[in-house]
């Protein structure tokens, strides 16, 4: 919430408390419930349904809204209100921080009225790299935006522009460059007051060149990380007719985060902490006041320094692997933005394991398979770990393009 505020005082155009008009309005009258969300939704009955206030406030009549049924609440409805009206404070010092406070105490939970009073936003700037003639910037540790960028710099060495944007040859490369930067950021990234390295390390060029080197284009590999020397989210993009561009993500991780709703607000409590590490002595080892790793970034390329795309694929670990395939799809390989988010995605998961959409190919996913890739397809109904593209991309000649992935809720407006 207070990075609502800030990002309102800083860049905002309209009144605090008028943003959340349509959001209040929806909460009262209610949204039908959507086929995907309708399925997720009956998921997480089984998943949360005895987590405290879960039931009570996301199973009404004791189930799942069905599909195309009419989900209200009047708790969420009041508490944006409250959180509109007082710009952040309720949330923070007021009502709806006690009421957290006391359920957390309630259950058993770590969480205080000074904790909720003690956090303020951080104004931490981005992390970039370039390929060719564009750069990537993403969120710093302790996000791992770091990976993406880690990936792209590994590509520069790699003859990925010889081969078409769908050759095997060329998902090779990828993965492979994805399956590296993982085992860093893995091993390496955390709260950033923790890190013994700084992102410059990571993305050393030597560095970077000497992990490179390990990728073998005949080969799939099982890499661990490497020694540097110290030196359920919601994705949005805008952009407007004066050239300001937005890339935004929120998550409460894994669907409706940790299943804990707080009576009388409709407030569902996030699970970012499964983020943490339980080794000692580990960069990201869970403590007090700490923060996790965590797997929202929101991307932004910019080229000749003028805003040039924003974009973002939720859905966790996916979330750097689509912006190296969004950023190749876009860039060297010409890809609409609709095209690129259409377009059949992998997932690196563990060691050689490689997830692939069925709508790949047969072809395809033998050649990966041949190179040494574990392949495991997953139909397009079941694509929700290939996560959810929007991009909008800036136009040579003036205006934008836009894309929304088939595989989420979402769609492009114009105004």
């Amino acid at each position: 919430m207070a990075s609502w505020v800030a990002l309102s005082e800083k860049f905002g155009r309209l009144p605090f408390e008028q943003l959340f008009e349509p959001a209040i309005s929806l909460a009262e009258r209610g949204f039908l419930v959507s086929p995907i969300i309708g399925r997720l939704w009956g998921l997480a009955a089984d998943r949360w349904g005895d987590q405290p206030g879960f039931a009570a406030h996301f199973l009404p009549d004791g189930r799942a809204p069905a599909v195309g049924e009419r989900f209200a609440s009047a708790d969420v409805a009041q508490t944006l209100q409250a959180i509109a009206t007082t710009r952040g404070e309720a949330f923070y010092r007021g009502d709806l921080a006690e009421k957290i406070a006391a359920d957390a105490a309630r259950n058993g939970a770590a969480m205080t009225l000074e904790d909720l009073a003690g956090f303020e936003p951080e104004w931490c700037g981005t992390i970039a790299q370039t390929f060719d003639d564009v750069t990537l910037h993403e969120i710093p540790p302790n996000g791992h935006g770091i990976a993406a960028c880690l990936a792209l710099a590994m590509l520069s060495h790699a003859d990925i522009r010889t081969h078409d944007v769908n050759a095997p040859a060329a998902m090779h490369l990828m993965i492979e460059t994805i399956k590296l930067a993982f085992a860093d950021a893995a091993a390496h990234v955390g709260d950033p007051s923790a890190m013994p390295l700084r992102p410059r390390d990571l993305l050393d060029p030597d560095y970077v060149a000497s992990r490179a080197a390990l990728i073998d284009p005949n080969r799939a590999q099982n890499f661990g990380a490497g020694a540097p020397k110290p030196g359920g989210t919601v994705y949005l993009c805008a952009a407007d007719a004066d050239g300001m561009m937005v890339s935004f993500i929120q998550s409460n991780f894994v669907g409706f985060g940790s299943g804990v709703v707080v009576p009388g607000t409709g407030i569902s409590l996030q699970n970012r902490g499964c983020g943490f590490s339980l080794e000692p002595g580990h960069p990201n080892v869970v403590e007090r006041g700490k923060r996790p790793y965590h797997t929202i970034i929101p991307g932004f390329l910019m080229k000749d320094d003028a805003p040039l795309m924003a974009f973002g694929v939720m859905g966790g670990m996916m979330q750097p692997q689509g912006h190296v395939q969004m950023v190749l799809r876009t860039q060297p390989w010409g890809q609409d933005p609709q095209t690129a988010a259409d377009a059949p995605r992998w997932r690196a998961t563990e060691g050689l394991g490689l997830a692939c959409e069925e709508a790949m190919g047969t072809q395809t996913l033998q050649a990966l398979s041949d190179l040494g890739h574990e392949i495991v397809t997953e139909a397009l109904d079941n694509a929700f770990g290939f996560g959810g593209a929007q991009i909008i991309h800036r136009l040579p000649g003036g205006g934008y393009a836009g894309g929304s992935d088939p595989r989420k809720d979402g769609s492009v407006y114009g105004f």
